[in-house]
């Protein structure tokens, strides 16, 4: 026996996000197979238009399927979260950026010296110079 009972998709959706997904197909194929007409170049404006169009009926019917809903109610539900949050005020950040940027400086200079000292050592056990 589950708790947990999850909402099955029917077969109109997986018929819809298909259908979704073929005009928005049809909207790129389309816009580069219209870019003459019948020898006639056709305006970048009316190609664009048409992809649009055609881009925005197959998100509307991908956001009608199961899938698209639930989708829909999180990005609903992400936005509400973002409207929660307490964001840094300037001076916070700008703080935080340069505290973040002297670290990274002063470690930058510890490894540099780091590797000055393991080298000088290396070449010093192979006698390649040194003191």
């Amino acid at each position: 026996m589950s708790l947990h009972t999850e909402e099955q998709g029917s077969s109109l959706d997986t018929v819809k996000l298909i259908v979704a997904v073929t005009l928005l197909l049809a909207g790129i194929v389309g816009f580069y197979y219209f870019e003459s007409w019948q020898g006639q170049p056709v305006s970048v404006l009316f190609r664009v238009l048409g992809l649009l169009v055609v881009v925005g009926a197959g998100v509307a019917v991908a956001l009608s399927s199961l899938s698209g809903k639930r989708l829909l109610s999180f990005m609903k539900d992400s936005r509400l979260e973002v409207r929660k949050m307490v964001w840094p005020t300037r001076a916070e950040t700008l703080q935080t950026t340069l505290m973040v940027m002297v670290i990274v400086i002063i470690l930058s200079i510890f490894l540099w010296g780091v590797d000055s000292l393991l080298g000088w050592g290396v070449k010093s056990l192979l006698g390649g110079g040194g003191v």
